[in-house]
């Protein structure tokens, strides 16, 4: 299972209701599951999310503040924000919308 953590207004405009009830889903990954494809699943609209955690390791952001503060990456730029980056079962996501972002830094 791959466990996805919403926070802010992406739990809020989620429709899916556990989301909206506790800010978490469980999703069974596919064989070629990735970031991009499970945010979809979970309802959450790229352009809505400002940063994203893989595993507690920053994985995107919209702003360079969150590495400067000494969050690690998951394993490339956060900057970049290329999403297309294979998923495995137990990986943990969290991500954070613009409204959090003073949260995030």
């Amino acid at each position: 299972m791959i466990e996805i953590h919403l926070y802010g207004k992406l739990r809020k405009i989620s429709e899916i209701e556990t989301i909206r009830e506790n800010g978490v889903l469980f999703i069974e990954p596919d064989s070629a599951e990735t970031m991009t494809t499970v945010l979809k699943r979970a309802g959450v609209v790229e352009d809505d999310a400002h940063s994203i955690f893989l595993n507690a390791r920053l994985f995107a952001a919209r702003s360079n503040m969150a590495r400067w503060l000494g969050y690690q990456p998951a394993f490339r730029n956060p900057l970049d924000w290329n999403l297309d980056v294979p998923l495995n079962s137990g990986d943990r996501i969290g991500v954070f919308g613009s409204d959090m972002a003073a949260l995030v830094v």
